[in-house]
C-alpha cells in the first residue's frame, strides 16, 4: 500500500528511496576483524584481557561456589503444551488444572511440572510430540474463512496451507472471508497470543475500497475515534490514497476486534467493496500471489519476538 502523509495525500517515495537522487544510500559496516580473530580487549596499561566486571563477576563467582544451577533437558508442561501449539502457556495452565493432560499414563495437574526427554504426554486422550516452531505467511485470497475447520464445510485457509510440512499450525488472528492479504501461521502458541494482543504493537495496514466517496466529516471523526456498540476504536492513521480518489482509503490500526475495519466505516453508512491487509506487524505479501505462502526468514522471525 502506498505511504500516507498526514493530509489524507498519498507519498509513493518508499523508507529506502534518496530523494537527492544520487542512487541507493551505502549502509556502513563495521570493520570486519583479521584472518586472526578479534584481539582480546586489553587492561588499562596493556596488561593482558579485562577482568570480569559486574553482573558477569557475580555469575562467575555464584558459579564457583556451586550456587548456579546447572542446565537441564526438562521442560514446564505448559511450555511443552505451547510449542506443540496445543495453546499459549497461560491457556495451558487451564488444560492442566483441568486434568485434561496425562504424563506416562498419570494426569498431571501440578503447576510447574517438568517434562523430560522421553516423556509421553498426552492432552485430552490424543498423544502430544514435541514439534519445531515454524513460521509462514500467506497472501490470503476470497472465499476462504480463518480457521483451522468449518461444521459448514466451507473453504477454509488450511487447505492452502497442506503442503507446508507436518506441523500441526493455524492461523494467527483472523480475516473475514472476503477480506484477503497478510495471514500469518505458526504452531507456536506464546506467539500467537503476543501478536494478536493490541498491547505489544502489532500494527496492521489495510487498502479499503468503499462504494461512495468518504465525507470529510466522517474522514476526520474516524480519525478522531468513534463509539461502536462494543466500545470505544480510534484508528492510528487513516489517509485518502489520492486527492481525487475519495473511494480509496488507508487506514492503519492495532486492534484485533472482530471485522473492525469493515464496521467503523458501515457505522457512517458506507459498504466496503474491498478489504485488503498489506502489512501486519511489519510482514508483507511482497512477491506473493493470492494464496501463496512462504516461510518467515530467521530476521523476521527475529523481528516479530522482539515486539
Amino acid at each position: 500500500m502506498s505511504r500516507f502523509n498526514k493530509k489524507g495525500r498519498s507519498d509513493s517515495r518508499g523508507k529506502g528511496s534518496n530523494p537527492r537522487g544520487k542512487g541507493p544510500r551505502k549502509i556502513a559496516t563495521k570493520r570486519e576483524d583479521s584472518a586472526e580473530g578479534p584481539k582480546p580487549e586489553a587492561r588499562m596499561g596493556g596488561k593482558g584481557p579485562k577482568r570480569p566486571t559486574g553482573p558477569r563477576k557475580k555469575f562467575e563467582t555464584l558459579k564457583k561456589q556451586g550456587l548456579v544451577k546447572p542446565k537441564t533437558d526438562e521442560t514446564r508442561l505448559n511450555k511443552y503444551l505451547a510449542t506443540a501449539g496445543i495453546a499459549s502457556r497461560r491457556e495451558a495452565d487451564e488444560l492442566i488444572s483441568a486434568g485434561l493432560v496425562e504424563v506416562n499414563g498419570k494426569v498431571v495437574q501440578e503447576m510447574g511440572f517438568k517434562v523430560k526427554p522421553g516423556d509421553h504426554v498426552k492432552f485430552n486422550g490424543s498423544t502430544i510430540k514435541g514439534e519445531k516452531k515454524v513460521y509462514y505467511v500467506l497472501n490470503k485470497p476470497k472465499g476462504y474463512i480463518s480457521t483451522t475447520d468449518d461444521p459448514k464445510m466451507r473453504k477454509t485457509v488450511m487447505e492452502l496451507m497442506n503442503t507446508t510440512g507436518p506441523e500441526r499450525i493455524y492461523p494467527v488472528g483472523r480475516l473475514d472471508r472476503q477480506t484477503t492479504g497478510v495471514l500469518l501461521f505458526t504452531n507456536d502458541g506464546d506467539f500467537a497470543k503476543k501478536l494478536t494482543h493490541p498491547s505489544h504493537g502489532a500494527r496492521k495496514i489495510y487498502d479499503v475500497s468503499l462504494d461512495k466517496n468518504l465525507k470529510l466529516a466522517d474522514f476526520h471523526a474516524i480519525a478522531e475515534g468513534i463509539q461502536l456498540e462494543d466500545g470505544p476504536i480510534k484508528v492510528d492513521e487513516i489517509a485518502f490514497a489520492s486527492e481525487k480518489d475519495r473511494k480509496h482509503i488507508g487506514v492503519i490500526i492495532h486492534s484485533g476486534k472482530n471485522r473492525i475495519v469493515r464496521r467503523i466505516f458501515e457505522n457512517f453508512g458506507y459498504e466496503v467493496t474491498k478489504l485488503d491487509r498489506t502489512v501486519f506487524a511489519g510482514i508483507t505479501k511482497k512477491n506473493l500471489n493470492r494464496g501463496q505462502w512462504r516461510r518467515l526468514s530467521d530476521k523476521e522471525v527475529d523481528m516479530l519476538h522482539m515486539l
